[in-house]
């Protein structure tokens, strides 16, 4: 049996629900993300989203999982991706 993948060149993809995409893989994806930040010293990341109403979810257990390693979240709330970069940036995030 091989070994599942999630991530591919344009980052996780699949229907909300039918896939990995549910509640429980993005709080252990999150968890798992925060503790490679925290062990950088990192404890400020942005979560931004795009429209769908599945984005509210998604982004309620991505911060779920990133506050449970110890990493403080800004929501930004929907926005165009080039906007979370900037706004990463701007704020000195350490990742968008």
């Amino acid at each position: 049996m091989g070994a599942r993948k999630y991530f591919g060149t344009d980052g996780i993809r699949g229907k909300v629900g039918e896939s990995a995409i549910n509640p429980e893989f993005v709080i252990k994806l999150g968890w798992a993300a925060g503790k490679v930040l925290a062990g950088h010293g990192t404890n400020k990341v942005l979560i931004g989203k795009d429209t769908r109403i599945s984005g509210y979810m998604l982004e309620s257990a991505l911060e779920a999982g990133l506050s449970a390693a110890g990493i403080n979240s800004g929501l930004l709330g929907p926005m165009p991706t080039p906007a979370i970069a900037y706004l990463t940036k701007t704020f000195r995030s350490e990742a968008g």
